[in-house]
């Protein structure tokens, strides 16, 4: 399939079969994050797995969101271990880590799995439950696992602002 039929493809499932993910699908999509393009290739990205039922339980415990998924990828990054430009001082590390988050959700899909990017929970709860250190910030929860049959498409999934709205040529 082309990257244009896998993009249209792909869609926020928020409903999984109880079946495990394997762990040579878990290690390509640990792939695709490796060989994400980040600043400089600084790669300050550092993502933990969690695949085990009571962990993913002390999960669904920091959000309403993990949608039963047998499988989830919480998203960090590093902010020090980031490229900083010099004009501004700005911080690459969120833009990297959304990147490598990305490419993991369109490799699972080219996979046959189902993903939805998630932002709506407890950052401290996380970082309790998980041991997560200081220095990294939680950017999101990516649950992932086969998709239910009956896994509904969110009605706006199709739905795009116009093209001029979104591109101007060489000037706004």
């Amino acid at each position: 399939m082309s990257f244009s039929e896998l993009a249209k493809k792909r869609f926020s499932c928020r409903k999984f079969k109880e079946q495990e993910v394997e762990q040579n699908k878990i290690d390509t999509i640990l792939n695709a994050a490796l060989v994400a393009p980040t600043a400089v290739n600084k790669q300050p990205q550092r993502i933990l797995v969690i695949n085990d039922k009571e962990k993913l339980s002390k999960l669904n415990a920091c959000t309403k969101y993990g949608f039963n998924a047998p499988l989830c990828f919480i998203i960090c990054y590093e902010s020090e271990a980031a490229y900083i430009r010099r004009y501004d001082g700005r911080n690459s590390a969120e833009i990297d880590a959304s990147i490598v988050t990305t490419h993991m959700m369109l490799q699972a899909e080219d996979i046959g799995l189902g993903t939805t990017w998630v932002m709506a929970f407890d950052p401290v709860k996380i970082r309790s439950h998980f041991s997560i250190p200081d220095n990294l910030e939680i950017l999101a929860l990516l649950p992932t696992g086969y998709p239910a049959d009956d896994a509904p498409v969110n009605p706006l999934h199709n739905t795009f602002i116009d093209m001029n709205k979104m591109v101007s040529y060489n000037e706004f």
